[in-house]
């Protein structure tokens, strides 16, 4: 089996070229949309509403994400240290669900020989050492304008912005795996040019 780990800040296209594998017929393992469906889990509720509060559910008793990320994106260091309170409730649960769909994929590729490619799509890729796991880390890079302008598409005020940004350059800079098991994506250019990209990455990973 090949692993490949994406990298990149909020909005540079790690989706869209997670897309792409996908298209090829990669495995990819969202941490975002595994961390979203956990926010469901009774436990995890329970534990989420014993340290921010009740006011972070709607009506209906779902965790609202926007209220939670209010709490946990900033720049101050009571943002920091909610973030990581909010991880230590998460992540490890999302760690367990990543390990067994890769164990799992390992086990079809055992059982009929077909190789199989898994995607990490997984925000803290370096520091929770998945880069480990990885035959190869994509570094998904695009303009800061660029990027900046695809959020504001999206009705992120330049507050929310601002605390995205921060955040990522406080913890996530500067994390990264040897040189030698890293290729880059621009997106900064038209949809063609990053998609031509990741199909040449797509080949060179196929057996000779």
């Amino acid at each position: 089996m090949r692993v490949i780990g994406l990298i990149g800040k909020i909005a540079a296209g790690k989706s869209t070229v997670a897309a792409r594998f996908a298209a090829h017929g990669g495995h990819v393992i969202d941490a975002d949309r595994l961390a979203h469906e956990l926010l469901d889990d009774p436990e995890v509720r329970d534990r989420i509403v014993a340290r921010f509060g009740a006011e972070v559910l709607d009506e209906t008793g779902r965790v609202r994400r926007p209220a939670l990320a209010a709490r946990v994106f900033g720049e101050s260091p009571a943002h920091d240290a909610a973030l990581r309170d909010l991880e230590a409730i998460v992540h490890p649960r999302v760690r367990l669900r990543i390990q067994a769909t890769l164990d799992d994929l390992r086990a079809a590729e055992a059982a009929d020989g077909v190789l199989r490619i898994a995607v990490l799509d997984v925000p803290l890729l370096v520091q929770a050492g998945w880069d480990e796991t990885c035959d190869l880390i994509v570094v998904v890079e695009c303009a800061n304008e660029i990027r900046r302008d695809r959020l504001v598409a999206r009705g992120w005020t330049q507050a929310q912005i601002a605390s995205r940004e921060a955040a990522w350059q406080r913890r996530f800079a500067g994390h990264l795996p040897p040189r030698q098991k890293i290729t880059a994506v621009d997106t900064s250019r038209d949809p063609a040019y990053t998609l031509l990209q990741v199909d040449r990455i797509w080949d060179d990973l196929q057996p000779a």
